[in-house]
């Protein structure tokens, strides 16, 4: 069958109101009652139940004895420590930058322990990107099979005998999909933070918090939302350009896998500015990240760029616009058969 290119406007006033307000809930429903996503959902609250057992395994406070075994490594290990260091201080004083910052902290006793508590001033940012990455990666999965599913079995097809605009359609299954991932990335975080709270109750180093702490984490984790939901769209994006789920997960895997390993190998620094991964770890890690080219020759440091978090954000939804983009305008004009 094909559905008509040109397609007639949606009833102004109230009865307009009522059929979108009901496509909006309809689409709701079928999204919260399609059995793949409950799997996925299911399978990733216990991915989180193993990810505790895990730190409550790796995590534990140090006895006399453990503390005992880890000085005597350190003091092996210190005379080697600290001629490098001479090394690398002289290095930094040559490219102008603080020692710490060039060469990293002193070594201590403490990084020997075999046994470390949970420490959540150095693990809240780590976490937060470890949990950003799960949600994003289950977000495309699911936007991605949102749509694929809905051309695999031709019931978008059939939705156009109900509701005969293709916009009106799409941006309801659009709305639906980003409401969701807002959900599943809200969701990851606070599974963290509990996760985190149980460490920390459990093994935690008791160490004070540094100031500004919850302010930076809480924003990174707003803006880890924000890149679950934009995830979310590309999967969707690309499954509905390419009508099916598997194909989306093809492109996805051959672009990470292949392309961008590719295209780094061969353009270099100007590549990794304009990376789909580089840009949506800028958007995530505080202060963004700062990506250096090694291609070129150097005497002390290679060239290097900071990406920023609205760099990240910027670059994340303009590659979102254009593929959600490109995928609603084929919708929209092409037939359906």
């Amino acid at each position: 069958m094909s559905a008509a290119t040109q397609q007639p406007k949606a009833p102004a006033g109230p009865e307009g109101d009522r059929r979108g307000g009901s496509l909006l809930r309809s689409e709701l429903l079928r999204f919260t009652t399609r059995r793949f996503i409950q799997v996925l959902l299911g399978l990733a609250v216990l991915g989180w139940l193993g990810a505790i057992g895990i730190g409550l395994a790796s995590f534990d406070h140090p006895t006399e004895a453990d503390y005992a075994v880890a000085q005597e490594t350190f003091e092996q290990a210190r005379e080697d420590d600290e001629q490098w260091r001479e090394e690398c201080a002289a290095q930094a004083e040559e490219a102008g930058q603080a020692v710490d910052d060039f060469c990293g902290p002193p070594m201590t006793v403490e990084d020997f322990l075999q046994v470390q508590p949970f420490d959540l001033a150095s693990n809240a940012t780590p976490g937060t990107m470890g949990f950003a990455a799960a949600a994003s990666v289950l977000a495309f999965l699911v936007g991605a099979t949102w749509i694929g599913a809905e051309w695999s079995n031709r019931s978008i097809v059939a939705l156009l005998f109900w509701v005969p605009n293709r916009l009106t359609v799409m941006g309801a299954k659009v709305v639906v999909l980003a409401l969701a991932a807002a959900v599943i990335g809200a969701a990851a975080q606070a599974a963290w933070l509990l996760m985190a709270w149980i460490l920390d109750s459990a093994a935690g180093s008791g160490r004070e918090l540094p100031d500004g702490f919850w302010d930076e984490l809480l924003a990174a984790q707003g803006r880890a939302v924000v890149l679950t939901v934009l995830i979310a769209l590309l999967g969707f994006g690309l499954a509905n350009l390419t009508r099916n789920t598997g194909a989306a997960l093809g492109v996805a895997f051959v672009y990470f896998a292949i392309l961008e390993s590719a295209l780094r190998g061969f353009v270099g620094l100007s590549a990794d500015r304009w990376s789909l991964l580089v840009n949506a770890v800028a958007l995530v890690l505080p202060g963004g990240t700062r990506i250096y080219d090694y291609s070129t020759d150097f005497a002390t440091e290679p060239p290097s760029y900071l990406v920023t978090n609205l760099h990240g954000g910027l670059v994340v939804g303009l590659y979102v616009a254009v593929v959600v983009g490109i995928g609603t305008w084929l919708f929209a004009r092409r037939d359906l058969h």
